[in-house]
């Protein structure tokens, strides 16, 4: 009996064993086409392809020939022009103190003194080394921190790392600030980025009281080189200072103002403006044959030409994805029942700015899905907030926010 039992006892488990290879394979077979069509469900749709004809186009700085005239007559000492003239002026008068003096005849004198041929060799020198970088470089995004944070670090007390900061908010200056209490999500950033010398005194609530970088155009610092000693610290004379520069005579401020502030004055690298400049020209010119149907050298008279550029705003949201894991909006976009700024009564916009497109480019950084023309593939956009309505809610950017 029991070697009969055995012979069917062995073909039994012969037939579990297959039955049971059998079922894999079919599970396997279904799991996967099961899975292959989840996938097909769960496809998020490509992101739409950059316009060549955009990016051609947003690539042709109109007053590129014009700028390097201007820099050219800078370097051999003429200062013929109005706009130059009073740049002059105001930096004489800090090297000599010589506020009531107005008389242009003075101004040969002040050439030929020691003091100013000091300032006048680095003035020339920062100017040349500028001009030398000044090239279309996206990989720029990538040594903001090398070029930015690190001198920040050290003026901090702080050993240089290529460590980015954790989370940074950004705080513009529109009106819409003063429809909401962010002042303390705005101080709760690890890292603080202001615009343009603007006010927070009383509008703690709104818009924070901590300062980690003044980011400024060189018209704010022109100002403040008329001030005893350049000052140019609302914050405190430690909180550092970065600055674009919308003039090349405006090195001049830079190069006296440097010598005299505690806490780093850094000019943006011109590589990092001509890539802001390219992207916010992508997003303008889109804006404009989308909404016009114009052919796009109608652009250019429309929106001021050479004079047309970025606002301080967009290029210190840019910086902010060059130094910052996790970047936060405040303070863009605009309402009709809101100011210009939050500080001052102002409500007419800059001609020279395209605030719209800017706009579409910050939604874009939210939105995460579409290519940001001329940034580098290599680049990683860190994660970015928009906030809007309340302190709860990131809302993807819109016109009329507020």
């Amino acid at each position: 009996m029991k070697r009969s039992i055995r012979p069917l006892f062995g073909v039994l488990i012969v037939v579990v064993f297959v039955a049971t290879l059998s079922c894999r394979t079919f599970v396997r077979r279904g799991l996967l086409s099961i899975e292959l069509e989840s996938r097909v469900w769960v496809q998020v749709p490509a992101a739409p392809l950059l316009n060549a004809t955009l990016l051609k186009h947003a690539a042709i700085d109109i007053g590129e020939e014009k700028s390097k005239q201007e820099i050219q007559q800078l370097l051999d000492g003429d200062f013929g022009s109005q706009a130059r003239h009073r740049t002059f002026v105001s930096w004489r008068r800090f090297i000599h103190h010589e506020i009531t003096d107005k008389d242009p005849r003075r101004l040969a004198v002040t050439i030929r003194s020691p003091l100013f041929y000091r300032y006048w060799l680095d003035f020339r020198k920062v100017l040349n080394d500028w001009t030398r970088k000044k090239r279309f470089q996206p990989s720029i995004m990538s040594d903001l921190t090398r070029l930015v944070k690190l001198p920040i670090d050290r003026h901090n007390g702080l050993a240089g790392s290529e460590r980015r900061y954790s989370s940074c908010a950004v705080v513009g200056n529109s009106g819409i600030l003063l429809n909401n209490d962010y002042g303390k999500l705005i101080d709760s950033h690890e890292a603080v980025i202001r615009l343009n010398n603007a006010r927070v005194e009383k509008f703690e609530k709104k818009v924070g009281s901590k300062t980690s970088i003044s980011f400024v155009n060189s018209n704010i610092l022109h100002l403040c080189a008329r001030r005893t000693e350049c000052f140019c610290h609302p914050y405190g004379a430690n909180v550092p200072i970065v600055m674009y520069i919308c003039q090349p005579a405006h090195f001049l401020d830079y190069t006296v103002c440097n010598s005299s502030h505690k806490a780093p004055l850094l000019v943006t690298d011109p590589r990092f403006d001509m890539l802001c400049a390219r992207i916010v020209k992508y997003y303008s010119l889109e804006r404009f044959v989308e909404e016009t149907g114009k052919a796009l050298e109608e652009w250019s008279s429309a929106h001021d030409g050479a004079l047309f550029h970025y606002s301080s705003g967009m290029q210190a949201v840019m910086l902010a994805l060059g130094i910052c894991d996790r970047v936060s909006i405040f303070g863009f976009g605009k309402s009709a029942s809101a100011r210009h700024h939050y500080h001052t009564n102002q409500k007419a916009e800059l001609h020279l700015h395209d605030y719209e497109a800017e706009y579409a480019f910050y939604g874009d950084l939210v939105d995460g899905r579409r290519a940001i023309p001329f940034l580098s593939d290599k680049f990683k956009i860190p994660p970015v907030n928009y906030y809007c309505q309340n302190q709860a809610e990131a809302t993807v950017l819109s016109v009329n926010c507020g």
